[in-house]
């Protein structure tokens, strides 16, 4: 995978969460967790943009580590969602699944960036 390929993944996974976000019901509840995936769910893609202007590798890894914190952050609201059976939105697997992948591509980049540390 190219890195404008991610880019653009990271990108339109936060659009397609804000727009699943609008199909859910309100009440204060469900208001929490949609400003909190919300929140997560773009955060992966402005950290992973920002971690392509980094100042340092240490500032690259560290934005790196913060897309994947926001990628498992969204993941864990998506499931929220999915057992609270709040939605029959048939994106909700889909952003299920993209959220399990991007979490590995992300790991796997810091993974991948600590092993050429050791070396």
């Amino acid at each position: 995978m190219r890195e404008n390929d991610l880019l653009q993944r990271t990108f339109i996974f936060g659009v397609n969460c804000l727009k699943f976000l609008k199909t859910l019901p309100s009440s204060y509840e469900i208001n929490v967790i949609k400003v909190q995936l919300s929140k997560a769910s773009t955060s992966i893609g402005a950290n992973y943009e920002e971690s392509q202007a980094g100042s340092s590798k240490a500032d690259f890894r560290n934005k790196i580590r913060i897309s994947l914190r926001e990628a498992r952050e969204s993941n864990y609201w998506l499931r929220i969602i999915k057992a609270l059976e709040i939605s029959d939105n048939p994106e909700l697997p889909k952003l299920l699944q993209e959220s399990l992948e991007l979490k590995n591509i992300l790991g796997a980049i810091l993974n991948k960036k600590k092993q050429i540390i050791k070396k």
